[in-house]
């Protein structure tokens, strides 16, 4: 008797924690709106909207390549499942055409739909809870006046119980803190707008912070390296393994143009968010240019003095050196009879050391971030697929090599970058690594440099100067 009132106790007490658990993350369904898409917004609230789209890059998880802009159904593979992105057109039926702004602010502000239903986050939400009330409204305008499109996404396959959308209250409890963002009054007016925007909308540490096993960023390694689509979003922090310290000038330059003749061009996801961030304001630029280099903090004295001599070599057209001249360890290194050498002689030194400029000349590798990485995923992927061109613009193009070279060829050739113009440790593992990516294994989105290329005539943004 007593075992058996000790399990009815112990059932009682889950029943009411679980029901507690339904109440706490209960949110009721906020009325349809039938009004919402036919409303007429002040053209200039418009355009800001759009501007705001940009800086959130909204354009590139919610629209499908080749589909209409912002019609949702994008394939978002995860650790636990694939999501499909929403319709966020101004349709009835199928999007957002019947959300008023209040519905519009809590799914930003708090992860909750119209109908009450708690999003998942891959949907940045934890970000996106620091937008203000102005710029909700103006993105609000936006997304009301684009093209409605009658589109519903496949349903998301995600691991069992994840499909019970209840328990994401529990993520929320652990991981996310809603409010908008309380300015630092230490820093400038300039840095906390950067802030803002980087933090916010631009959710920068969505891809360039690491997960945890719950797929939450972690805070202890913030912007230290993440992973998006299937390319590493670089370390923008201290960890920063660009042979040439990044400086206020050269993110700005980045950011707006897409490339820097120091840095390389942007690829991978990276090159939709350059191309849409190019459209802001030099001010906004500037401002988040400030703050992320307020982050990467200033470089020791080694690396400061190695990325000057660097600078002074490639810098406005410098001469060719290699980092066998940087580095005394290596400086008697032959490796002419490395697997690599003959292929990188043939395939890659044609461009990279041809010294024409960028962005439409090879980057020289000792100035390549992707060959000082810990992890060679972004060199594997560009080698194998290359950059394709962007669609109807100027763009920087490589031709992708995974139709010449077999796996253990492109493993040889990276090894040999490694070890040519880099002083890190030799990569492990190169051919498996290059066997799973070009199979599929390890999916790749592939992208033109510096091309909105989900739907690159219908983002709405006009260029600021």
């Amino acid at each position: 008797m007593r075992f058996l009132r000790a399990i009815s106790l112990l059932l009682t007490v889950v029943v009411i924690a679980a029901v507690g658990f339904l109440l706490i993350g209960w949110r009721s369904e906020i009325p349809p709106d039938d009004r919402a898409a036919s409303t007429p917004y002040p053209p200039d609230l418009v355009t800001r909207g759009a501007q705001l789209a940009a800086v959130g890059n909204c354009i590139a998880c919610h629209t499908r390549p080749g589909q209409e802009a912002f019609a949702g159904g994008l394939p978002i593979p995860t650790p636990f499942g694939t999501l499909y992105s929403t319709n966020i057109t101004p349709d009835p039926e199928t999007g957002i055409g019947r959300w008023s702004e209040a519905a519009f602010v809590r799914a930003m502000r708090e992860g909750v739909d119209r109908q009450g239903n708690h999003l998942y986050p891959a949907f940045p939400y934890d970000h996106f809870t620091w937008v203000t009330d102005e710029d909700n409204k103006a993105l609000y305008a936006f997304l009301m006046t684009r093209k409605p499109v009658k589109a519903s996404a496949p349903e998301n396959d995600l691991k069992f119980p994840l499909q019970f959308r209840p328990l994401l209250v529990g993520w929320n409890m652990l991981f996310f803190r809603e409010g908008v963002m309380q300015p630092d009054p230490s820093q400038s007016e300039e840095w906390n707008r950067g802030r803002y925007l980087a933090e916010g909308l631009g959710h920068c540490g969505a891809c360039h912070t690491p997960r945890n096993a719950f797929g939450a960023e972690d805070g202890s390694k913030h912007f230290g390296g993440g992973e998006a689509e299937g390319w590493q979003a670089y370390a923008i922090n201290a960890d920063s393994k660009s042979p040439v310290p990044w400086t206020v000038d050269s993110i700005a330059f980045y950011l707006r143009n897409g490339w820097h003749e120091l840095h390389g061009v942007s690829r991978g996801p990276m090159a939709e968010v350059t191309g849409n961030l190019g459209l802001l304001p030099d001010s906004d630029i500037r401002a988040i240019a400030t703050y992320i280099a307020s982050v990467m903090g200033e470089p020791s004295p080694e690396r400061k003095e190695r990325g000057e001599q660097l600078v002074r070599s490639f810098g406005k057209g410098g001469a060719d050196i290699t980092t066998a001249s940087l580095n005394e360890n290596k400086a008697s290194t032959d490796l002419s009879g490395h697997p690599g050498a003959a292929i990188y002689g043939a395939a890659c030194a044609t461009c990279h050391e041809s010294g024409k400029a960028q962005p439409f000349g090879g980057l020289n590798f000792t100035l390549s971030t992707a060959v000082n990485s810990p992890n060679p995923q972004n060199i594997v992927n560009v080698t194998l697929f290359g950059l394709p061109p962007a669609d109807g613009q100027l763009s920087a193009i490589m031709p992708a090599f995974g139709n010449t070279l077999d796996d253990q060829q492109a493993a040889d050739l990276l090894g040999y970058l490694r070890e040519r113009f880099s002083d890190q440790p030799a990569w492990s593992g190169l051919t498996d690594l290059v066997a799973k990516t070009r199979s599929g294994e390890h999916p790749v989105t592939v992208l033109p440099s510096d091309g909105i290329e989900r739907a690159p005539k219908n983002v709405g943004a006009k260029e600021q100067k």
